[in-house]
């Protein structure tokens, strides 16, 4: 269907080459980082804890490690290709898609893509099975890509920038740290983190949500759809995908990760386990009202909303009991009133506004109740 609709073609000798060479590259700026943050606690060059905080909050002191100033220096280096401006819009496009992005987010592209083996499995291995663990890192998901589409969320000291470097850190942590316990299968699944992995996940935010979401009946024009590729390509450059797998242009964005695709391997007992534990844990989450009910209904209207996305064979590749996909019609008549006739009235873009800001206080409060949402600290 990715292919039919966005008349994508087949992938090159050279591409499949250059994905085969990236399975195999890490993020050499962050890894420097991290094998600071390894030295011995009297070696001038380590980086702790507290200078990477320091640095993220309040700029590098003049003081800091060399290590962190250079990595520091690149990711303060905002290339002259982003603007501003059109990145705000993105984020406000992405604001007004309200529960929709959180839908799509979690059932098109965290579930629908542990259909493949590789991230599922490091997920997996990271702990990603347990209950707890699957609603913390939803959660987490949910805090960053907040903080990204905030106002001014992008810009240097907003708290989408903040995060999208923390992450960064955290994933060269995790590459580090599976590259030498001997738990983990190069050979097979490429470096724990890669660029091909890193490059098609950041689809999953931003031309893959713009799918999921039509596909729900919200209508995304070719501005809003430009501003929103805009917006995940800066944050696609500042976590440290390569320059020349991040774009401005949809259909683009699809053909590589159409291409990624096509070496992807096939679905793993660990798809079908974390998949499971993203649906069971529905009934943990935090509800205002009739939470035992609620927790219930919403574990159905998910299975109901992944038959609609993934249908019956990825259903059952993924082990989940199938369901008809009503909750797709709920979804078609809700975005219908609210885009189609709401939004073109005059007030229509600040009812979307306020849409959004309720749907994005709800999500954070079914995650952490009444706790400030946050990221997984930094640690070695």
């Amino acid at each position: 269907m990715l292919r039919t609709y966005w008349h994508l073609g087949d992938p090159t000798e050279a591409e499949l080459a250059t994905i085969a060479a990236r399975l195999m590259q890490r993020d050499e700026p962050a890894a420097a980082v991290v094998a600071a943050m390894r030295l011995p606690a009297d070696d001038p060059a380590r980086v702790s804890m507290r200078d990477v905080h320091t640095a993220l909050e309040h700029g590098v002191p003049a003081d800091a490690p060399p290590v962190l100033r250079d990595f520091f220096a690149r990711v303060d280096d905002t290339p002259d290709w982003v603007d501003p401006q059109l990145c705000e819009h993105g984020a406000q496009v992405v604001r007004r898609f309200g529960r929709n992005a959180s839908d799509v987010l979690l059932q098109l592209a965290l579930i629908g893509g542990y259909r493949f083996g590789g991230p599922v499995d490091l997920l997996a291995e990271t702990g990603g099975l347990r209950a707890a663990t699957a609603k913390r890192r939803l959660g987490e998901t949910q805090t960053w890509a907040i903080a990204v589409a905030q106002e001014g969320g992008m810009r240097r000291h907003g708290q989408g920038w903040k995060l999208t470097v923390h992450v960064r850190l955290m994933h060269a942590l995790v590459n580090e740290s599976f590259e030498r316990n001997g738990r983990w299968d190069s050979q097979q699944w490429g470096l724990p983190i890669n660029q091909a992995d890193l490059a098609s996940t950041l689809n999953l935010f931003s031309g893959a949500l713009m799918m999921g979401v039509r596909a729900l009946g919200v209508p995304v024009n070719r501005a809003d759809s430009r501003a929103v590729m805009h917006l995940w390509r800066y944050v696609g450059w500042l976590i440290g995908v390569d320059d020349d797998w991040l774009f401005d242009d949809e259909r683009d964005q699809h053909q590589l990760s159409y291409n990624v695709l096509q070496v992807q391997s096939d679905v793993t007992d660990a798809g079908g386990q974390l998949a499971g534990a993203l649906v069971d844990v529905q009934t943990d989450l935090e509800y205002r009202v009739l939470p035992a009910l609620a927790g219930r209904y919403e574990r159905e209207r998910l299975l109901s909303m992944l038959e609609g996305f993934l249908g019956p064979r990825g259903m059952r590749d993924l082990r989940l009991p199938q369901r008809p996909p009503w909750a797709f019609g709920v979804a078609w008549i809700r975005n219908t009133v609210s885009y189609q006739l709401i939004g073109r009235t005059p007030a229509g873009g600040r009812y979307l506004e306020w849409r959004g800001r309720r749907a994005k206080d709800l999500a954070m409060y079914r995650y952490f109740g009444g706790d400030p949402g946050e990221i997984g600290k930094l640690s070695v």
